[in-house]
């Protein structure tokens, strides 16, 4: 049986950042994954006006305009209608999400209902994305152009943040599965530099490996290792992009004595080396 494929921004981007404005009328381009699939990145979407509808891990949700909304990565999901509308469409990079942001997102898991902004955020998330849009445009050999563009960004993920910040008293009741996985990933951020074991996670959670891979596999479609592997590249790429540490350096930081191993795993993952990773992102 074939599996759900899994999209990777960095086939399509070299910032850790995507961004597209839909217009009326507008056809889907040759290359746009139509069917079901999930991404290892978030994606946003702002509409301006129009409809539009998406089936996202089996319920289908309706955008009108002056709404945003987000996939989480994993969540399978795939594009139904599109009647006339127009916004905007961001895919981000995990690395480039702070804990604080994540935690908000996530903790939507289940409640993710488009929010409606007010005429005064729908006019302040305009007018910062058409600067980042018209930022991400340039020339990438100019001088401080990322800095600039993941600055931007970082003012539409806060402002994204706030506003489902506010949500949070009226989530619904959740099933155990998604309430295990909920902690597991709130767990995982505070320890993986140090537990890198699923049966650790298991018994912190007072469950068995087997339940707990059960339950993520279920609400994710991802197993706990994979999650592990994912949050220790997360770090992985924070630390090569953020900080001035060698490689040597951040792979002890990790958890792992033998860097050399580190890097091989890295490569393995990320199809470039650490070093390779960092003078991407630095350019």
């Amino acid at each position: 049986m074939k599996d759900i494929p899994v999209h990777q921004l960095k086939e399509r981007a070299t910032s850790g950042l995507e961004i597209h404005r839909f217009l009326e009328g507008d056809m889907p381009k040759a290359d746009e994954p139509l069917g079901a699939h999930r991404d290892d990145h978030y994606l946003f979407f702002l509409l301006e006006g129009g409809l539009a509808s998406m089936m996202n891990d089996f319920q289908e949700v309706h955008f009108e305009a002056s709404q945003l909304y987000y996939v989480l990565p994993g969540q399978v999901h795939h594009r139904i209608k599109n009647f006339e509308a127009f916004g905007w469409f961001i895919a981000v990079d995990t690395m480039l999400l702070s804990p604080d942001y994540r935690s908000i997102f996530e903790n939507q898991l289940i409640m993710q209902q488009p929010y409606r902004l007010t005429d005064v955020q729908l006019n302040q998330c305009k007018n910062l994305l058409n600067l980042l849009y018209e930022k991400y445009c340039e020339d990438e050999s100019r001088t401080f152009y990322l800095p600039v563009v993941h600055s931007l960004l970082q003012s539409f993920l806060g402002m994204a943040a706030c506003c489902f910040s506010h949500t949070g008293n009226q989530r619904l009741m959740t099933s155990r599965p998604v309430q295990l996985a909920q902690q597991f990933k709130k767990l995982l951020v505070e320890h993986v530099r140090e537990v890198k074991s699923p049966s650790a996670y298991a018994n912190m959670l007072n469950v068995s490996e087997t339940y707990l891979n059960e339950a993520l596999k279920k609400v994710t479609g991802m197993s706990v290792s994979y999650w592990i592997q994912q949050e220790l590249l997360l770090e992985a790429k924070r630390l090569l992009y953020y900080s001035q540490m060698n490689v040597k350096e951040i792979a002890h930081t990790l958890g792992y004595d033998d860097h050399a191993y580190f890097s091989r795993l890295f490569k393995k993952t990320e199809g470039s080396t650490p070093l390779s990773f960092r003078k991407g992102y630095r350019k």
